[in-house]
């Protein structure tokens, strides 16, 4: 029986196009920053925390335009799907740093992200959608 994760997740885009994937420590695959919803939190609340754990990344609700829901296979959990309420996010030129357990940070061309592993989310859902 598969299971769903509930998460929010970050299309996070600089100037120049590029958006942010991260890696998670003890996995192989990038994806876009973000995390399991907590119950009783909102989509952007979660978000807004994970930002804030996993890059030292402040923004508020404000700066988060919500792009939609999608659902995709879990990159490290198997068994598992992952529902995710999707927000982009334009940072500018702000330094961004891995903390918790992101282990890789890694800017790349949504058109063309190169030869890296990418969660099915990132691959087939997020960065297409973007690219439309």
């Amino acid at each position: 029986m598969t299971k769903t994760i509930r998460i929010a997740a970050a299309l996070i885009l600089r100037p120049d196009g590029d958006t942010l994937l991260v890696r998670k420590r003890g996995t192989a695959a990038f994806m876009q920053p973000g995390g399991k919803i907590e119950p009783q939190e909102a989509p952007a609340q979660a978000l807004i925390r994970e930002l804030s754990e996993e890059l030292a990344l402040r923004v508020e609700v404000a700066d988060l335009t919500f792009l939609g829901q999608f659902e995709a296979p879990a990159a490290n959990e198997p068994e598992h799907v992952v529902v995710a309420d999707v927000f982009r996010l334009h940072v500018g030129d702000t330094a961004i740093t891995a903390a918790a357990e992101i282990e890789e940070l890694r800017w790349v061309s949504p058109v063309d992200p190169g030869a890296i592993v990418m969660a099915p989310l990132t691959e087939y859902h997020i960065l297409p959608f973007h690219r439309q």
